[in-house]
This record gives structure tokens, sequence and C-alpha cells, in this order.
């Protein structure tokens, strides 16, 4: 049920701030604002990049240091990071939908809310 009401969730955000958003299989929704360069991170890769994280409501609940990138292994962050971030090339920035069965679910870290959607801004520096 999380998953049918995360869509509803993620469809009224978009059609509220007029966005247009493509839709991975897995559900996550997409929109790209610079594609950045043909070659994509994966899984392997340890990557560099800004982001903002927030909730439908528009509450931030974490973002990176804009004078310094954060960076990880993409293998060790959340599966809608797994599959999300690897639909940038490098220098590209866009926004990620991702629904709470591809973050945290029903059993959150301390700030995040339980079954919340999870809206990231990206931009890919490097990887």
């Amino acid at each position: 049920m999380v998953d049918i009401i995360n869509q509803d969730e993620i469809e009224a955000y978009l059609e509220e701030h007029n966005l247009t958003a493509e839709k991975t299989e897995s559900g996550i929704h997409y929109i790209i604002v610079e594609e950045g360069t043909r070659k994509k991170p994966t899984i392997k890769d340890t990557v560099k990049c800004h982001y903002k994280g927030y909730f439908t409501n528009g509450n931030k609940f974490d973002s990176s240091d804009r004078r310094k990138p954060a960076k990880f292994r993409l293998s060790q962050v959340i599966q809608g990071w797994q599959e999300g971030i690897p639909l940038f090339g490098k220098g590209g920035k866009g926004t990620l939908l991702i629904p709470s069965k591809l973050a945290y679910g029903s059993n959150p870290p301390g700030g995040i809310l339980a079954d919340a959607v999870m809206i990231f801004d990206i931009e890919l520096v490097d990887f």
C-alpha cells in the first residue's frame, strides 16, 4: 500500500509544482535539467556530488556543503541513489523523487520520516 500512497504523493507533488518527470521501472521519478557527459557512473564508482534532500512538504533533511561536494561509494547508499545517480553524466543536474521503498521505508534513521518520499536536487560533479 505504501507504493500506491507514494505514487499518488509523487504525482501530486509534480502537478502542484508544474513539473514533468520521467519514471523508472522501479518507481523513481526523475527530471534531468543538464544531462552531463555521456559516460555514466556505475554501482562500483565513487561519486562526488552536491545535493539537497527534502520531503514533499518542502522540509529539508540534508544537504552537501556547497563548497565541497559529498563523496561516497554508490554501492553504499540507498537504492534510490544507486539507481538514480547513474541517470546523470559528469556535470549533470536534476531532481530525483524516490519512493520510500527505495529509500528507508518504514524504519528510517533519525530525522527521516517513516514511509516518506525523498526528493533530491543533484549535481553530479565527478566519479
